[in-house]
């Protein structure tokens, strides 16, 4: 499968270094070290698909102009626009071309996020109570010094996508509307900083943060038969999965620990199954839709409280 890049900045140099025995050329408006400034400039016969790793406002025309000539497609994530039918065309037209259009979320190939999905599915925690998740790693100034990073919502939709997609890996068909608890700009001119929580049963709390100045990642799962939890990715290393078994009517429950020390496995797992998708086609573009309409209703009436950046 010939590749292209398409934007060489953090994740797509990442890309890169994945898919390196496929990548056939190189497309960046403001780097030096790239083979085109424009991906209508890469011949189309040149290639089958590419790897899109640009800002947010430039990702819906670029697939458009990907998909139109017949090119599978993987973006990253988060994949937003101004109304829902703008994503669900983009899916109609790989669905007409048999072509795959895949919104990376790599999370989903994390071993321990594998292992939290296996275990709700199996329904041996029984009824669960609440979900508490905390995302937080310390880009605070690398995003206030980017040219376009430090706009919109902030870490709502950078990292809120992540933790938002991550309900729907794990609890299949998860359709809830979240509220705002707070949504700071301690640093930057977007959020910095934002806590989400969703009533009900299971009562759902995200915390998402570029503050965190040692990256992080906690999970807590309380239910009826006992708990789960997780502590770090791999990336971050080491990173642990504890199961704890409820003892009843009360005591020191029995835990089963996994640890795992070792480099993040997600992109190779990611970009293989982008592989395969090209062979079948297809999309997961519904999903974005999701996404796409609970960060709509989140950002549209977030509260701010300003300190003292700019």
């Amino acid at each position: 499968m010939r590749m292209i890049v398409v934007g060489i900045g953090v994740q797509g140099a990442k890309r890169r270094a994945v898919a390196r025995k496929d990548i056939v050329a190189t497309v960046d408006s403001v780097r030096k070290e790239v083979d085109f400034r424009a991906v209508e400039d890469v011949p189309p016969s040149s290639y089958d698909a590419a790897l899109v790793c640009t800002p947010d406002s430039a990702k819906l025309e670029i697939l458009r102009y990907l998909l139109s000539n017949g090119k599978h497609v993987l973006v990253e994530k988060p994949l937003v626009a101004a109304t829902d039918d703008d994503i669900a065309a983009l899916a109609k037209l790989a669905q007409a071309k048999g072509l795959a259009c895949y919104t990376a979320y790599n999370h989903r190939f994390e071993p321990h996020f594998v292992r939290m999905r296996d275990l709700i599915a199996s329904g041996e925690l029984g009824r669960i109570y609440t979900l508490r998740m905390f995302y937080g790693n310390g880009t605070a100034r690398l995003v206030r010094d980017s040219e376009w990073r430090d706009t919109g919502s902030g870490v709502l939709h950078d990292l809120g996508s992540h933790l938002l997609d991550t309900l729907r890996f794990w609890f299949d068909g998860f359709d809830r509307p979240f509220e705002i608890v707070a949504a700071n700009k301690f640093e930057n001119k977007a959020n910095d900083h934002v806590v989400l929580v969703a009533p009900g049963v299971p009562f759902i709390q995200l915390e998402m943060t570029m503050l965190m100045w040692r990256n992080h990642f906690v999970c807590d799962l309380l239910a009826e038969n006992g708990s789960a939890h997780i502590a770090s990715l791999c990336k971050w290393g080491p990173a642990s999965f504890l199961h704890r078994r409820r003892v009843l009517p009360s005591g020191r429950p029995p835990e089963e620990q996994v640890t795992i020390v070792r480099d993040d496995p997600t992109w190779a797992l990611e970009y293989q199954h982008f592989l395969e998708l090209c062979e079948t086609g297809g999309t997961n573009l519904d999903n974005d839709i999701w996404i796409n309409r609970r960060l709509s209703e989140i950002a549209a009436p977030a509260p701010s409280s300003d300190g003292p950046g700019r």
